[in-house]
């Protein structure tokens, strides 16, 4: 829960108490995404009034230098003019049609161009929208019911995916949901993070009535974790000896640590690939694409049905062309990854100076900050960080002016508006929060 210190302050910033109290009448939690309530950290949420670049303020105008970016979107820093002026152009000639327009056709010519893996790709509204359509566009491309996810990745909030690994190899997922029938989630089977040996069990014993695996290359949902080379390895070998698809869940990686995503970085082609974040540049836009085989399945060409009332969204469209080709120029990407390392080592480096156990780690624009001695390879080590270190450590940044993701499970991101004068600005007020306690 907040210190007394953070009492006060919130106190102070009435506004944003006011409004949360407000929206408890009218929306559960009063927030409308669980994250955003504070449950984890305590205290009171921030309401956003205005963003611009790496900062927001606050409905009591308190600046703060953001390190959420939309949960990744954000990746040119907010309100980008360029942007915001695609957008208004857009919308100026109609919200939404429900028909093709020329300009979703080009941004698919655009996706398919950037990232090799996609021969086909059908463009959806949300991340969750994404992967449950590709999910059931493997299923019905093999014939077969079992798909695998691993322990921390989060994939949406489709039934299927909602599930938690139990205590022993090859537990099959039981609901973590209210609401999800067990039934729809015993065909899920939850397996550990970078568990070679795992993988390879239930492949050896299932492998031929898998329909796919899907994975966060980079996980991003229990805190940033890197995968080894030989999970990425195993991942790729295994899937295709037994026919599986490999499902690439990129809604948060994709074009965020490199123009080729993490699928580039790693040197895999997936059969599939989810997108999401970036692509929309802050509008709800998302994708999944892949193999023409597999593409070819879906409705109005195939029997696996997937439709939309505003995929292909004219202003998302707009919004999403301009961020991809403005994230195309050259060394940006190689600007975007220095200078989010120099966070994390900013970060690790601060940590043993006030002999805390503080580690860091970085990929692209993304970042995690874990309150353990080592870098956590896996879920089980991401649930042994010192949280109520972290929750210290996250209201004493907020009380700096800096905005972190209000839970220890979870990444930052970091955009070409973080400067390195802002990334020193930022350490600045790690330190003062470390000698704080």
């Amino acid at each position: 829960m907040a210190s007394d210190d953070n009492k006060r302050q919130e106190t102070i910033m009435s506004r944003n108490l006011e409004l949360f109290e407000r929206a408890k009448t009218t929306i559960p939690g009063g927030v409308n995404s669980p994250v955003r309530a504070f449950g984890s950290v305590g205290g009171t949420p921030r309401f956003v009034k205005k963003a611009s670049g790496p900062y927001f303020w606050d409905a009591d105008d308190k600046r703060y230098i953001d390190y959420i970016g939309s949960w990744g979107p954000a990746i040119l820093g907010h309100a980008h003019p360029e942007v915001i002026a695609a957008v208004q152009r857009a919308a100026e000639g109609g919200l939404s049609f429900g028909a093709p327009t020329e300009a979703e056709v080009e941004f698919a010519e655009v996706l398919c161009s950037m990232l090799p893996s996609l021969e086909h790709v059908r463009l959806v509204s949300s991340g969750t929208e994404a992967t449950m359509s590709a999910i059931r566009l493997a299923r019905g491309f093999t014939g077969r019911d079992t798909i695998v996810k691993f322990e921390g990745c989060y994939h949406g909030h489709s039934d299927s995916l909602l599930v938690k690994a139990g205590s022993g190899l090859l537990t099959f997922g039981t609901p973590s949901s209210g609401g999800v029938p067990a039934d729809f989630t015993r065909h899920t089977l939850v397996l550990e993070y970078n568990n070679v040996a795992q993988l390879e069990e239930t492949f050896a014993r299932l492998g031929d009535s898998i329909a796919c695996v899907i994975v966060e290359p980079f996980a991003g949902n229990m805190n940033l974790i890197r995968p080894s080379d030989a999970f990425v390895k195993a991942l790729r070998t295994l899937t295709e000896k037994s026919g599986t698809v490999l499902i690439y869940d990129e809604v948060m990686t994709g074009f965020r640590v490199g123009l080729q995503c993490a699928q580039g970085l790693h040197g895999i082609t997936p059969d599939l690939t989810t997108l999401g974040k970036v692509i929309g540049g802050g509008m709800p836009m998302a994708a999944f694409g892949g193999r023409k085989d597999i593409m070819n399945c879906i409705a109005p060409l195939g029997s696996v049905y997937q439709a939309g009332t505003l995929s292909g969204n004219p202003v998302a469209v707009a919004a999403g062309l301009t961020t991809l080709r403005l994230l195309r120029e050259p060394g940006f990407h190689e600007t975007l990854t220095a200078r989010t390392r120099r966070l994390a080592d900013g970060l690790t480096e601060l940590g043993k100076q006030a002999g805390v156990a503080l580690s860091a780690d970085s990929v692209g624009g993304m970042f995690g900050l874990y309150f353990t001695p080592e870098v956590p390879t896996c879920f089980a080590e991401v649930t042994a960080s010192d949280r109520d270190h972290f929750n210290r450590f996250f209201h004493a940044m907020l009380e700096e002016g800096v905005y972190l993701a209000p839970s220890a499970y979870e990444a930052g991101f970091v955009s070409i508006a973080h400067t390195d004068a802002i990334i020193d600005e930022t350490l600045a007020a790690a330190k003062r929060a470390l000698a704080k306690g």
